[in-house]
């Protein structure tokens, strides 16, 4: 079967908006496809402003700092799936989503090498004093000598989080020369010659630099408080990619003042500004070096390009034939087109007996179920049925009457 044939709707009906000046390739993508309504904005929307702007939108493209709370996804009513042009998804009302059949897409791969890429680099530049240094001659003094500057070769590197990001960095690292270890609370199979540590205390103890790849989770808020980082090794140097929750600024502060953390690469904070050119502060401001950047772990041309592709050809696949793998909130589900036949999707709470009355419905109406792919998480089922072309009119119908229905699709 042709992929442009088919169709849940006609498309030039879909309505597709992407904030937060998502890539343009996620545009392109998308307008090739046969896709004419796709309006792409600059900016995050408040809330009230985001309600009047989603209520005939199928698809929403976000960013980091557009909030889908439960209120934006009431006025919904016609969204079909949102794509987190991004890592996270932490912006969205997961529990909220899933309540109303709403699928959620992220993008947890594709700027990896770019922040493992910015880590190595911070950590280069700190060990060698280098923001100092920097600093010294925009104002016209000459320092020039060696005092506290080292090479990254030898070192040691603690990876609190050994997830996607701290693997590559990981890799990375141990190409130039540094011995690695790290801090999970999963089990985790090391690459290379990296070593497993215990405690997080135990980690941050013995590395030269540590760096955090962890969610921002309850646990992980102020992971690294005063106590744990008076447990750095001395003249230890701290980067923060990760999370702006995860680490406690104000001590970490005192610390760098103190002399006992030598170094500090800081990308994410616990407030940040809505857009480029808003005021910013933070206690480590003025401090000696010590990198603030804002929140460009990922954002490099190559990642932007690679969220935009990914992000978007999930959408497309689950708006085009009902595919939800890498979805957060439906169950994710994978199956070809079937040729000669209609597909619906069904979404429903998952409570017992509802394939049961599905089945019961279309077979007291002679339907026939041609193909069937049933998959459930704690909250809701997902059925994806192929049915006899002719009757699809009369299924559809018929299963939106199926109790505990959340929403029902006609694919093609």
């Amino acid at each position: 079967m042709d992929n442009k044939t088919l169709t849940s709707y006609p498309k030039e009906k879909i309505k597709i908006l992407f904030l937060e000046n998502i890539s343009d390739s996620a545009v392109k993508f998308f307008k090739d496809s046969g896709y004419s309504s796709v309006r792409k904005l600059s900016k995050a929307l408040p809330e009230e402003e985001l309600i009047k702007e989603i209520k005939d939108v199928h698809l929403l493209g976000i960013r980091s700092k557009t909030h889908i709370t439960d209120k934006v996804l009431e006025h919904a009513k016609k969204l079909q799936a949102i794509g987190c042009f991004c890592i996270g998804t932490n912006q969205v009302d997961l529990k909220s989503a899933q309540a109303r059949g709403v699928a959620v897409f992220n993008a947890p791969y594709s700027n990896t090498r770019s922040v493992a890429e910015l880590v190595i680099a911070s950590a280069i530049m700190l060990i060698r004093r280098i923001p100092d240094k920097n600093r010294s001659a925009h104002e016209g003094i000459w320092q020039k000598d060696s005092a506290g500057s080292y090479e990254l070769r030898g070192k040691t590197l603690g990876i609190i989080g050994y997830g996607n990001i701290g693997a590559q960095v990981s890799v990375l690292a141990e190409a130039l020369g540094m011995k690695v270890i790290f801090y999970d609370t999963i089990t985790k199979l090391p690459l290379g010659n990296a070593v497993a540590k215990k405690t997080l205390k135990e980690t941050v103890s013995q590395a030269d630099v540590v760096t955090l790849h962890v969610p921002d989770l309850p646990s992980t808020r102020n992971l690294i408080s005063k106590s744990v980082i008076k447990s750095f090794k001395p003249g230890g140097i701290l980067i923060n990619y990760a999370r702006g929750e995860v680490v406690d600024l104000d001590a970490l502060r005192a610390a760098i003042l103190d002399k006992n953390i030598s170094g500090a690469a800081i990308d994410v904070f616990p407030v940040e500004p809505e857009k480029n050119g808003d005021a910013f502060k933070t206690p480590l401001q003025q401090l000696p070096n010590v990198i603030l950047t804002p929140h460009i772990g990922g954002s490099t041309e190559e990642a932007q390009l690679n969220i935009g592709e990914d992000v978007s050809d999930k959408l497309y696949q689950y708006l085009e034939m009902g595919i939800s793998i890498g979805s957060h909130t439906v169950p994710p589900l994978s199956l070809p087109p079937q040729e000669g036949t209609h597909r619906i999707l069904h979404i429903h709470k998952n409570v017992p007996g509802v394939l049961s009355a599905i089945n019961s419905q279309l077979s007291s109406h002679n339907i026939n179920i041609l193909g069937q792919y049933l998959k459930t998480n704690e909250e809701i089922g997902y059925v994806v049925l192929d049915v006899d072309k002719k009757l699809s009119a009369s299924a559809l119908s018929l299963l939106k009457e199926v109790e505990a229905t959340i929403k029902v699709r006609l694919l093609y």
